[in-house]
């Protein structure tokens, strides 16, 4: 596996070169990345073996703190904000530098991880030139690159009269509700930024993600006529909850299933005389008999999509379906909004073309456009509506959400390059 991976970065770090299209100060920022590269991999190191998952509430403020203290030394003021106790989350970083040069700009992390205390992948490992360990990539990699830009430009004097804002969730993997109250704050940060950079996970070296598809959650309950299973189908009885719900699962597949970037998925579903459902550990109990015409299904799905629009058609499209009954049943479907969408707009493409000038510049190959339809919801999405974005401007690597996630050292130093350069001309 290492061998593959090996090949096509070989290629762009072999013609690695100070291009004469880059100024003296963007050469001293690189030099200065360069400089810095050991120190920015100890920093990671030691926020990795730090447990952050989500519900480790003490875990992800210890986190926040580490990255609070080294805004605080590049001259950012930096803040936390708490959460209310009855959501059960940490809260969120913020750190700010005001000024008027250039591109205000909201750069986006999370502090969070998916594994819990008690999960037993817990610290950095590495080998060759792969560095495993929870978050590595997804994404406190992301944070460093971040972090480390801007102490690049902070160490050459390059960040005074800069508007920059840092949003630092500690809850991305699983976001607090209400969402109104979860993404306040960055929502404000948006309102007053001009370019939103996520540094989510890379999609790949000479990758951006200009579009992400939002997430939906949406619930169907289908009744039907409880009675001997010999009397299934005739006019009293009727088709039962059992085959009303596939009727509208099938209808959903043959209907919508070829709309490009529209997926839903239903995820559970139990059927029978009666149904449980548990929403806080998302399980659901069923108790039924075969010689029992099934009286109650539920479904629980997931809905992704790459606009309001196509959003909304999508739901109407599901209501319809859902109404049109077989004989003695009755179904209804809920929705519950989750994270919108960042649809590829014109300033997102405009800011690709950017980077890919500068990625040109030093040499590292064109970059482009990754398909949305490959990407999960992240919490740029919620300020799209407000600014021109781009996100996958992390660390690469592999394996996240799993015990063997892992980032590829080789590229960390130039993606850090690349960042702080692109930061320099945004901001001039």
């Amino acid at each position: 596996m290492r061998i593959v991976l090996l090949a096509p970065f070989l290629l762009f770090l072999s013609a690695f070169c100070f291009s004469q299209k880059l100024s003296k100060k963007e050469k001293q920022v690189l030099k200065e990345v360069d400089v810095l590269h050991g120190e920015a991999l100890k920093f990671l190191e030691d926020v990795v073996n730090i447990n952050s998952g989500t519900l480790n509430l003490e875990g992800v403020q210890k986190t926040g703190d580490v990255f609070r203290k080294a805004f605080d030394a590049i001259g950012f003021d930096t803040r936390w904000v708490d959460m209310p106790n009855e959501m059960d989350r940490a809260g969120h970083l913020f750190a700010e530098r005001k000024g008027n040069k250039g591109k205000r700009l909201l750069l986006i992390g999370h502090l969070d991880t998916v594994f819990d205390k008690d999960s037993p992948f817990q610290k950095w490992t590495f080998q060759d030139s792969i560095a495993y360990g929870p978050g590595a990539n997804d994404m406190k990699g992301g944070n460093v690159v971040m972090l480390y830009a801007l102490k690049a430009l902070h160490n050459q004097g390059l960040l005074k009269d800069t508007q920059v804002i840092i949003a630092l969730h500690g809850d991305e993997e699983s976001a607090g509700k209400p969402i109104e109250t979860s993404r306040k704050d960055i929502i404000e940060a948006a309102k007053r930024s001009d370019i939103a950079l996520g540094f989510e996970t890379s999609s790949g070296f000479n990758y951006a993600t200009v579009a992400r598809r939002g997430s939906s959650g949406w619930q169907l309950e289908v009744k039907g006529k409880q009675a001997h299973s010999s009397g299934i189908f005739n006019e009293r009885v009727g088709a039962g909850a059992v085959f009303e719900a596939s009727r509208i699962l099938y209808q959903f597949y043959d209907q919508l299933s070829s709309e490009a970037l529209l997926t839903f998925n239903p995820g559970t579903i139990a059927g029978g005389t009666r149904v449980e459902v548990n929403s806080e550990n998302s399980t659901m109990s069923t108790y039924g008999k075969s010689n029992i015409v099934a009286q109650s299904v539920v479904v629980k799905g997931g809905l992704r999509f790459i606009s309001e629009e196509q959003k909304d058609k999508a739901r109407e499209n599901m209501r319809k379906i859902v109404a049109d009954h077989l004989p003695r049943t009755s179904a209804t479907i809920t929705f519950t909004d989750s994270y919108p969408a960042m649809p590829p707009t014109e300033g997102n493409l405009a800011l690709l073309q950017q980077l890919n000038q500068l990625s040109l510049d030093l040499g590292q190959g064109e970059v482009k456009a990754y398909d949305p339809g490959r990407r999960g919801a992240a919490d740029i999405s919620f300020v799209a509506q407000y600014v021109d974005g781009l996100d996958g401007l992390g660390t690469m690597g592999r394996g996240a959400h799993s015990p063997n996630e892992y980032m590829d050292l080789r590229t960390f130093k130039a993606l850090v390059q690349r960042t702080a350069l692109f930061i320099y001309r945004l901001t001039r």
